[in-house]
């Protein structure tokens, strides 16, 4: 049987570093206490208190640098991307060894932090100091680009790596895919995305998703439907964003059947249905007439205890208004604030037009008095609304009173505003 080596021989073996359980824990202790004291200064702290906060652990990460990484990185947690920009400075001009888990870390910070350009900074000033970049650096340096909106930079970055011999990973490309989705740029989202299996990279659901997701801004909805599809062909997990984005594609295309199917098929797949989901498939039903079927659906969100949101009521409420549906609109309106959903401007001008087109223009006036003092703004749809009433009601004086609360509200008028109170005016004989 081989000899049992105590532990403390460790210590003293060639070529091996053993940190006793101890030690550990108490450098978790300091950093602890390092950054609760570091967070105090704020976001952005005056440089001689943060100097004189981090002295005392200067000297120990002159010596053991990766502790330091243990702060940056939890400063990366807290999104406090100024702060660990400035601790990785004062790293700098204090003669720690900064290396590129430190970069890293700072980059990551301002990634979570929203700010693009320190962490395009951040990658540039690397080479600079002898520090090589690696794919982490720029994976996240090309999400910080995507989310601050700078698509074009997160192509680049995707393209330096190359040239650079840096290798790409699918957390590379999907980066660049959701920064050009983003920036609805669906068919450069679509090359990058087949730069993926170009360059035998796996693409996966992430990958998918954001690749449908810019296609739905764009209406591509066919496009959206082959990608998904084959995500089931090529055995990659189709997830709820995937099919949302697919639903709402077909929605701008005016699909109602195919989502609506899309939606039926989800339970059949494993894949968990959203408000989100319902959402986009009753407001498909609703461009495509269907009042019941958006009615249908609504009430099944209840039944599955999803909670109904403004779009979801907005949308069926905007469909009963197209099917002649006055009473179930005004229902619909009733019931929201019971469901802790506020009315907005569509789902009121929506129940207002429903209102009109019956004749009620009682209650379409009601509604636009309640909306006001529900502290709603009116806009030029709401009061074209109302004014249409009136008109079809042959209230001309009261399609006058609109008007001209309209103006007094600064909302511009549009061409249906004009056409109703000028024949409200022709049906109250009033054409002079």
């Amino acid at each position: 049987m081989r000899p049992l080596v105590p532990r403390a021989a460790f210590h003293h073996l060639p070529g091996r570093c053993y940190v006793s359980r101890g030690a550990a824990t108490h450098d978790s202790t300091r950093g602890d206490a390092l950054l609760t004291s570091v967070l105090a200064l704020g976001p952005r702290a005056e440089e001689h208190k943060l100097l004189r906060l981090l002295e005392s652990s200067i000297d120990h990460w002159r010596r053991h640098p990766r502790v330091a990484t243990g702060l940056l990185n939890s400063l990366a947690k807290k999104r406090q991307s100024a702060l660990a920009v400035q601790v990785l400075e004062i790293m700098q001009k204090h003669g720690v060894d900064v290396n590129v888990f430190h970069y890293n870390a700072t980059i990551s910070a301002c990634e979570k932090g929203g700010q693009w350009q320190l962490a395009l900074d951040c990658l540039q000033r690397m080479p600079q100091l002898l520090v090589t970049p690696d794919t982490i650096s720029y994976n996240a340096t090309i999400s910080a680009c995507g989310k601050g909106q700078q698509w074009q930079l997160s192509l680049r970055l995707l393209s330096d790596m190359l040239l650079k011999s840096v290798e790409p990973t699918n957390i590379s490309y999907n980066a660049a895919v959701s920064a050009c989705e983003k920036g609805s740029q669906w068919q450069l989202a679509f090359d990058v995305f087949c730069g993926m299996g170009r360059a035998w990279v796996k693409q996966d659901t992430v990958g998918y998703s954001a690749t449908i997701s810019a296609c739905e801004k764009a209406g591509q909805w066919q496009l959206a439907l082959s990608l998904l599809s084959d995500m089931r062909k090529w055995k990659v997990k189709q997830d709820t964003i995937a099919y949302n984005a697919t639903v709402s594609a077909c929605e701008k295309g005016g699909q109602w059947q195919l989502a609506l199917d899309l939606l039926t098929k989800m339970e059949s797949v494993a894949v968990k249905s959203d408000t989100i989901t319902y959402s986009a498939t009753i407001s498909a039903c609703e461009k495509g007439g269907q009042w019941q079927m958006a009615l249908c659906l609504l009430g099944q969100m209840c039944e599955m205890r999803l909670n109904p949101n403004e779009i979801s009521y907005s949308a069926t409420i905007s469909a009963c208004e197209k099917g002649g549906q006055w009473q179930t609109a005004l229902g619909l309106l009733n019931d929201m604030p019971r469901r802790a959903v506020k009315p907005n401007q569509i789902s009121y001008s929506a129940t207002i037009s429903a209102c009109g087109k019956d004749g009620r223009w009682h209650e379409a006036l009601r509604l636009l008095d309640l909306m006001l003092w529900t502290a709603v703004s009116p806009n030029e749809i709401t009061y074209g609304a109302a004014i249409s009433a009136c008109e079809k009601g042959e209230q001309w004086e009261r399609a006058l009173t609109l008007w001209n609360q309209m103006i007094r509200c600064s909302v511009n008028p549009n061409e249906i505003n004009y056409n109703a109170t000028i024949s409200a005016f022709e049906k109250g004989g009033q054409w002079q």
